[in-house]
C-alpha cells in the first residue's frame, strides 16, 4: 500500500501550564525519563513506523529543541530520510507568527513543495505514547479518508478537557466539540470495546494526531478553515468531507502540566509501566557517549537512572533520576525526578566549594528530596529538606514554584545549605 507520507511534529506554544520547566526552553525540549527528550517520542514513533520524512515546527524558545534535533538524528548519504526543523519565520507575505495549530502547518506548506508525498501526518511534540502510525495509515487509505483522527476512550471527568467527536459505527465522525462542558456530554457516547466501557471510558477523545490527504488539506487551507486544527479545521470537514476516527486502545497521555508530567516519570518506575521503555521498538535519542552509572551504598527501589550518574545517596526509591546526577552521602530521594545535568562540574572547582560551604552542582550531603521535580544543573547545598504537599500554596518562589503540591526546582538554581522547603 502507498504509504508516501512527510510526517510534521508541532513545537507547541508557550507551555505556560509547564512553567518553570519551560521558563528557556520549548515543551517539546523538556527532559522526560532521564535521558530523552518529549520530541523523542514522536519522532521515534514515525522512525518505528517506517515514516522517515520528518519536519519538526518551532516557534518559542526554540535553541535548545534544534540544538537537540540537530545533534540526535542524521541519516546516511544514502537516504532520503530527513529530521529538518522549520523554524517561524515572518516574510514579505506573511508579518505575524503562528497562530494555531493549523497557522503554523498553512505556513509552512511552501516548504513541502519540494518533497514527494501524498499524505501529512501531523503529530504534537508533547505527548507520551508508543503507535505504529502505519496501522492508522492503512485505516486511512482503505476507508478512502479525507481526514482521520486518532481517537482515545476517555471517561466523563476527562472529556472536559479534550476534543470529543461521536463517529458511527463505520468510523465517520459526525460531530466534534472542542473542551465541552460536563452538561453537553449527553447523547456523546461513542462505541467502544468491552474493556473501556466497562471502565466508563465511552467518550472518544481527539489525541492531536491527525492524517490529511494532501489535496485535501491544501484545499482546506485555500477555503480558509482557520488557524486551529481543534477549533475550526475538524468541525468545519464534518459532514462535507471524509472524517474518520481511528481508536487506538493503548497508553497515550498528553504532558500538558506539570502533575501530568511528574505523574508520567514516576509511572516508569512501577514494576509494569504503562509506557514501556523496554519495548522492541526503541526510544532514539542523542548518543552522549556518557559513562555508566556509579551506585554506592545505596538503597534503591523502584528507580529509573540515566548514564552517568554517581550516587551516594542513603536511600532513592520511586525516582527517575537523570543523566550526569550527582547525590551525596546520607540523602534521600522519594517520588521525585532529578533532571540531571548538561555536564560535568570541575573537581577543582567542587573542592574549592566543599572548603567554602558552597554548593556543588546536584544534591548535597543529608539532604532529603520528597514530591519534587529538580530541573538541571541544580546546586542544592548539604541539609537541604525539599517535601512537596498540598500543604504548600500554588505560586513562583524565586528559585522553585510549587503547582499541585509538587515543588519545581528551576534549572541552575542554587539552593542554600539547610533550606527547608515544605
Amino acid at each position: 500500500m502507498n504509504r508516501n507520507v512527510i510526517s510534521i511534529v508541532l513545537g507547541g506554544g508557550r507551555g505556560t501550564r509547564l512553567f518553570p520547566l519551560t521558563y528557556s526552553r520549548s515543551k517539546p525540549a523538556v527532559p522526560i525519563a532521564g535521558k530523552y527528550r518529549l520530541v523523542d517520542i514522536p519522532i521515534s514513533n514515525c522512525l518505528n513506523s517506517g515514516l522517515n520524512k520528518i519536519l519538526v515546527l518551532t516557534q518559542f524558545n526554540s535553541a535548545s529543541l534544534n540544538s537537540h534535533i540537530k545533534n540526535s538524528y542524521h541519516f546516511d548519504i544514502f537516504s532520503k530520510g530527513f529530521v529538518d526543523i522549520l523554524a517561524a519565520e515572518q516574510n514579505v507575505e506573511n508579518e505575524s507568527w503562528y497562530q494555531g495549530t493549523a497557522d503554523a502547518v498553512r505556513q509552512s506548506m511552501k516548504h513541502l513543495e519540494k518533497y514527494d508525498y501524498d499524505y501529512i501526518l501531523i503529530l504534537s511534540g508533547d505527548q507520551l505514547y508508543q503507535m505504529d502510525f502505519r496501522e492508522m495509515l492503512d485505516f486511512h487509505i482503505e476507508n478512502g479518508g479525507d481526514l482521520t483522527i486518532a481517537t482515545i476512550p476517555v471517561n466523563a471527568k476527562d472529556a472536559t478537557g479534550f476534543g470529543i467527536l461521536k463517529s458511527d459505527d463505520e468510523g465517520n465522525i459526525t460531530s466534534f466539540y472542542e473542551k465541552p462542558d460536563y452538561d453537553m456530554l449527553e447523547g456523546m457516547k461513542s462505541e467502544v470495546s468491552a474493556e473501556n466501557k466497562h471502565a466508563g471510558k465511552e467518550f472518544l477523545a481527539s489525541m492531536g494526531i491527525y492524517i490529511f490527504t494532501k489535496t485535501i488539506l491544501k484545499k482546506m487551507f485555500d477555503e480558509g478553515a482557520g488557524d486551529d486544527f481543534g477549533k475550526d479545521i475538524i468541525p468545519s470537514s464534518i459532514g462535507k468531507y471524509k472524517t474518520l476516527s481511528y481508536q487506538y486502545e493503548g497508553y497515550w497521555t498528553d504532558i500538558g502540566t506539570i502533575e501530568s508530567f511528574y505523574e508520567a516519570n514516576l509511572d516508569l518506575c512501577l514494576d509494569l509501566p504503562q509506557f514501556n521503555l523496554f519495548s522492541s521498538s526503541p526510544i532514539y535519542t542523542r548518543a552522549r557517549m556518557l559513562p555508566p552509572s556509579k551506585i554506592n551504598g545505596s538503597y534503591v527501589s523502584k528507580a529509573v537512572f540515566g548514564d552517568g550518574c554517581i550516587i551516594m545517596a542513603d536511600k532513592i526509591e520511586n525516582s527517575v533520576i537523570g543523566n550526569r546526577t550527582r547525590i551525596d552521602k546520607g540523602s534521600t530521594i522519594v517520588n521525585s525526578y532529578v533532571m540531571g545535568a548538561d555536564f560535568y562540574q570541575n573537581t577543582t572547582e567542587i573542592v574549592l566549594n566543599d572548603r567554602a560551604g558552597r554548593p556543588n552542582m546536584g544534591i548535597g550531603k543529608y539532604c532529603y528530596i520528597e514530591k519534587a521535580i529538580l530541573d538541571k544543573n541544580c546546586y542544592i547545598g548539604d541539609n537541604v529538606k525539599i517535601i512537596g504537599g498540598k500543604h504548600i500554596p500554588d505560586g513562583d518562589y524565586g528559585t522553585y514554584s510549587v503547582q499541585d503540591g509538587i515543588v519545581v526546582v528551576k534549572k541552575g538554581a542554587v539552593i542554600a545549605p539547610g533550606t527547608h522547603v515544605g
